[in-house]
């Protein structure tokens, strides 16, 4: 099957199911460029607004280690307070840089692809270390392609470094002839600049690679016709199976709606295409209630079923019909339907007092006024 899967042509965009079993292992779309262009950036912008502060806590921190202390000097206790002092000083003075860049680093990725954590991805792959395969990778068409977007991304940096590098030739020949400490401060606000330009060249390949990445993930994603079928039977059942079940659920309901039919006070019928069975039990309802229905088939059966039963059946083709197709089973007839119903069931009980001889005359018959086109409420 798999090999089947592998001959077709994967030309369907991937499933919901496939897009999250992708995501739990670690499958996401990545863009290393975005992630450097964003701690670059951000590093940089630090950087522009805290550089003073660095910079003095660089001199502090070199004034202080190039000062002689003797008695320091010469005890090694003290030699290594200082040198534990020095560290944590200069950790202090990058610490600004060092949170813009973690953070950065963290959330970078999810603007292309959320907030994603993979225990599958931490597994080692033990396949990577087979050097056939990593040639494999190296020449194939997602190899060249990471290939020509390394050879861009170094280009474009290489212009903009040499375009920097020449419109700072003149500042930095002039800070031969200034002093130490203007021509530091110079130096850092020219490295500053280049470095943030290098930034906004670097956010330009971002631009170029992060569409790039969606489209070659979607792609990797994408899933064969044949795929799609089975998965949906993998989530939803078989068809088949579904249908079976289906069948055997009509069939259940159906003997049901049959078992009520020799309770039914009366089936009104279209005569041979329809038949709507009602009950009417003043303890527990307001107005009858059709306890069966049916058309064809269906209809045949409930007429048999009564009459084996001794149920009225009355021929009403237009009130048949519209009890058939206005009425749900269980549920009581409208309002506008009571005259109509009322007329029938009277008849029945009637004739029914007539036949034990609890009346002396046979009833009539009632003429029904049922409009099928008006609208039931």
């Amino acid at each position: 099957m798999a090999e089947h899967d592998d001959d077709q042509e994967r030309t369907e965009s991937a499933t919901p199911k496939r897009e999250e079993e992708a995501r739990k292992k670690g499958q996401v779309p990545r863009s290393r460029d975005l992630n450097a262009a964003a701690v670059t950036l951000l590093s940089c912008a630090v950087i522009s607004m805290s550089g003073e502060r660095i910079i003095a806590g660089f001199s502090d921190l070199m004034r202080s280690g190039l000062s002689l202390r003797f008695a320091a000097d010469m005890d090694p206790m003290q030699m290594i307070s200082v040198a534990g002092k020095s560290v944590l000083a200069g950790f202090l003075a990058v610490m600004p840089v060092l949170i813009a860049g973690f953070v950065a680093a963290l959330f970078a990725p999810m603007a292309l692809s959320g907030w994603n954590f993979s225990t599958e991805a931490l597994m080692p792959q033990f396949s990577r270390l087979n050097p056939i395969t990593g040639f494999g990778r190296v020449f194939s068409t997602n190899g060249l392609m990471e290939l020509g977007k390394s050879i861009l991304k170094f280009a474009v940096v290489a212009i903009i470094a040499v375009k920097v590098l020449k419109n700072d030739t003149a500042a930095l020949m002039m800070m031969g002839h200034e002093s130490l400490s203007v021509a530091m401060g110079h130096a850092a606000h020219l490295c500053t600049g280049a470095l943030l330009t290098l930034s906004f060249g670097m956010l330009f390949i971002a631009g170029v690679d992060v569409p790039i990445q969606l489209w070659q993930h979607a792609k990797k994603l994408k899933m064969t016709r044949e795929e799609i079928k089975r998965e949906a039977k993998e989530s939803d059942g078989s068809p088949e199976v579904k249908g079976k079940i289906r069948r055997l659920q009509q069939d259940m309901a159906k003997r049901r709606m049959m078992a009520e039919v020799p309770k039914a006070d009366v089936i009104i019928t279209n005569p041979t295409h329809y038949a709507v069975a009602l009950r009417y039990d003043e303890a527990r309802n307001r107005a009858p209630t059709v306890v069966a229905k049916g058309v064809d088939e269906v209809a045949a059966v409930i007429r048999e079923l009564a009459k084996q039963h001794n149920v009225p059946i009355y021929e009403a083709p237009p009130l048949a019909r519209v009890l058939f197709r206005s009425v749900d089973l269980n549920k009581e007839i409208p309002a506008s339907l009571y005259t109509a119903v009322a007329q029938v069931l009277t008849y029945i009980f009637q004739l029914r007092a007539y036949r034990k001889g609890e009346m002396d005359f046979r009833p009539s018959k009632p003429t029904l006024a049922v409009d099928e086109n008006a609208p039931v409420r």
